[in-house]
C-alpha cells in the first residue's frame, strides 16, 4: 500500500494507515518524518480514532519487538508515543542498568528535564535504525510531564532504564535519533554487540574502542 500523502488531512492519513490489520510499517532512518518534529496532540484524531491508533502502536511495538514506539516511526507527526518493558533480563543486568518492568503506557505531548547531574551510559538501539547499537550517555534521572491518552496529567520522575526509554521516545518527537546523542566510536552491528559487548555495562567496549564514559 502506498504511504498516505503528507498533504492529506491527518485524521484521514491515520485512517488509511489503520485500514490494514496487523503491525504498521516502521519508518527507517533517512525519512524526513523522523527529522521534522511533531505537532502537539490537541484532539486531531478524536477519541475513537486515537484509541485505534494507540492500539496499532502497541501491536507494532510488541511485534518488532521493542520497548517503545513514537508516532513519527509509523509516519505520523503527532506528539504521541507508547512504552512497555517486561524487562526479561538476568539479575546482573537488571541491577547494573536499573531495568525494571514497565507497564504499557501512552505518552501524549511529553517533555522531560534532567533531575540532578547524574549521567549513565549504555548501548542503545532503535527500531528505525535496524541492525545497529551505540553507547548513549543520558541523564540518569528525568522528570517527565505530559498527559495520558485520556487527557490526565502526567508528572513523574523516572530513573534507570525507564528514564532511558522515555528520553529515547520523547527525542523522536523532537526529530532526534539516538545516534545524534551517541558516542559514534561505539557504533556496533547487532551481531558484534551480542558477541563482544553483551556485558551489563559498556566499560569493556569503551576500553577496546577508545571512547570515554561519564
Amino acid at each position: 500500500m502506498a504511504s498516505p500523502s503528507p498533504r492529506t488531512p491527518l485524521a484521514e492519513r491515520v485512517e488509511e494507515l489503520l485500514a490494514v490489520d496487523g503491525p504498521l510499517p516502521i519508518v527507517a532512518a533517512g525519512d524526513p518524518v523522523l527529522r521534522t518534529g511533531t505537532v502537539r496532540y490537541d484532539g486531531q484524531l478524536g477519541p475513537a480514532l486515537l484509541a485505534r491508533f494507540v492500539e496499532a502502536l502497541r501491536v507494532t511495538m510488541r511485534a518488532a519487538p521493542g520497548v517503545g514506539l513514537a508516532a513519527p516511526q509509523v509516519g505520523v507527526e503527532l506528539r504521541i508515543a507508547v512504552i512497555e518493558d517486561p524487562a526479561p533480563v538476568p539479575e546482573e543486568v537488571r541491577v547494573a542498568r536499573g531495568r525494571v518492568p514497565q507497564p504499557f503506557r501512552v505518552l501524549v505531548n511529553p517533555a522531560y528535564e534532567p533531575v540532578g547531574s547524574g549521567r549513565a551510559a549504555f548501548f542503545e538501539g532503535c527500531l528505525s535504525v535496524p541492525g545497529w547499537q551505540a553507547v548513549v550517555a543520558r541523564p540518569a534521572e528525568v522528570r517527565l510531564t505530559g498527559e495520558d491518552e485520556g487527557g490526565r496529567a502526567l508528572d513523574e520522575v523516572f530513573g534507570g532504564w525507564p528514564a532511558r526509554i522515555v528520553q529515547h521516545e520523547t527525542d523522536h518527537l523532537d526529530g532526534l535519533l539516538y545516534l545524534d546523542r551517541a558516542e559514534l566510536r561505539s557504533l556496533s552491528a547487532n551481531e558484534t554487540a551480542a558477541r563482544r559487548w553483551a556485558q551489563p555495562t559498556p566499560e569493556e567496549a569503551a576500553r577496546a574502542l577508545g571512547f570515554g564514559l561519564p
